[in-house]
């Protein structure tokens, strides 16, 4: 990653609510480490389009909103497919590409995802000539990403803090994705009020639970949030009024808007480190401690069991071999028999290969699930699992508790996250346009002509 150049110090912005940090929000005023974080959003997001991209899910995406979702006045491209459709259209099917493959960043007490929707929403929106803040530079474009993350991440929590429902993410981040369209059409306050509004009334409020215990393509809900968001802004700017957002407005929820630009909700953002849900990664961790520290062969397992909270319990497919890898990313058992099995857990495990693997179909008939009373309470702030493995001696392995790397507790190094772009990215992308998209992407804060060539390298086809 590379280093921003040196800027004067900053003293911390007050912004008067969240239409104001919408409107109001410079790059200048951001501190180095928020910046340094949104480029870190950035490329990971980018790498898990790269690798959504080869997914069956992107293709069907891509070919509805291409031809079903068009635009007649404005149009954008489509995230790593090339092909146009209207503003929103674009924003939907970016999202569903980057949902595609459950590796994008997120935050524990939202239980979900602000930037698989903001990205695309964000290029669509440049891409289709949104805006009279004239040409969007580098620095512009990182004050939006990061606006969306602070705006979406606070929506989020407010919801679960306000419902008994547990909402997908597309709920909530439509309103990061409303905002952004608010910002670069520079709506009044009553314009981005009207804005917020429509996207929290009109956004999915899809239950997750149900995708998590039977998982589909239908994933987050992120694609709808995308949607929903820009379609909010562009029907404000038309006059189309909206009802109060209660996720932003409502007196309970005053006190999470009332440190805005004095704490910085995308500094919480986690990276996963698999390409799964991340309710299994705790698991995955376990059971990977456990084959570093004990040497066994793999054909003397005769049981696993995994102590987890219960939502990670009740994760779907259970003990039985996925069928999809929409299904591998939604289990629980499935990513820990193949980290056991190849000390790993990427983009190939979760597909074809992993998916016809006999070994990890025999190991998946010895797990059993537990729900651990004590993690089950510490959830959602802190997701733990423990790991058992009994072998065909008699001896029984017990890991410690363990926590998913990649959140603030544990988290992924810059170097760590540049190799899992690589990882995602260059088998798709190829490892030249992998690494030029990489530099452009860092040279956002410094270079005017990085903005531009990088969002055709995004918005161009991966063949």
């Amino acid at each position: 990653m590379a280093e921003l150049a040196t800027r004067p110090a900053r003293q911390a912005a007050r912004f008067a609510g969240a239409a104001a940090l919408a409107r109001e929000l410079e790059f200048d005023a951001l501190p180095d480490d928020v910046v340094r974080m949104a480029l870190r959003c950035l490329l990971d997001l980018i790498g898990v389009a790269a690798a959504g991209a080869r997914t069956p899910a992107a293709a069907i995406v891509n070919a509805y909103a291409s031809t079903q979702m068009c635009g007649r006045d404005r149009e954008a491209r489509i995230l790593f497919d090339g092909r146009r459709a209207s503003l929103a259209g674009a924003a939907f099917a970016g999202a569903a590409t980057i949902d595609a493959i459950d590796a994008h960043d997120g935050h524990v007490l939202t239980k979900g995802h602000a930037g698989v929707a903001l990205l695309p929403a964000l290029l669509a929106y440049i891409d289709g000539g949104i805006g009279e803040r004239g040409r969007v530079d580098g620095r512009e474009f990182i004050a939006c990403l990061v606006l969306g993350y602070e705006l979406a991440t606070r929506a989020g929590i407010a919801l679960h803090a306000t419902t008994s429902d547990y909402h997908c993410s597309g709920a909530w981040n439509a309103l990061g994705c409303a905002a952004l369209g608010g910002r670069l059409m520079e709506f009044d306050e009553r314009r981005m009020r009207d804005a917020l509004g429509i996207a929290e009334y009109l956004g999915p409020r899809g239950q997750i639970l149900r995708v998590c215990a039977q998982p589909t393509m239908l994933k987050d809900g992120s694609a709808w949030g995308a949607h929903t968001g820009v379609t909010a802004a562009l029907l404000a700017r038309e006059g189309f009024t909206g009802a109060p957002a209660l996720t932003v407005e409502a007196d309970k929820v005053k006190a999470l808007w009332s440190d805005l630009g004095q704490r910085w909700r995308i500094r919480e953002q986690y990276f996963k480190a698999y390409p799964i849900c991340r309710w299994a990664q705790p698991a995955v961790e376990a059971a990977l401690s456990l084959k570093l520290a004990h040497r066994f062969d793999l054909d003397d397992i005769v049981a696993i069991g995994i102590d987890s909270f219960r939502e990670a319990i009740d994760l779907g497919s259970q003990c039985r071999m996925p069928a999809t890898t929409d299904e591998a990313q939604y289990s629980l058992p499935f990513p820990v028999a193949t980290a056991l099995i190849f000390g790993r857990v990427g983009a190939a495990e979760i597909g074809a290969p992993g998916l016809s693997d006999p070994r990890v179909a025999r190991l998946l008939a010895t797990f059993s699930l537990t729900e651990d009373d004590e993690f089950s309470r510490r959830f959602p702030a802190e997701r733990w699992a423990r790991v058992r493995i009994g072998l065909a001696d008699g001896r029984s392995l017990v890991s410690e508790p363990a926590q998913a790397c990649g959140g603030a507790e544990h988290p992924l190094s810059d170097e760590e996250i540049t190799a899992k772009y690589r990882e995602m990215a260059e088998p798709v992308l190829g490892s030249r346009r992998s690494s030029r998209i990489a530099v452009l992407a860092a040279a956002l804060p410094g270079d005017a002509t990085a903005l531009p060539a990088l969002i055709d390298e995004l918005l161009s086809p991966t063949t």
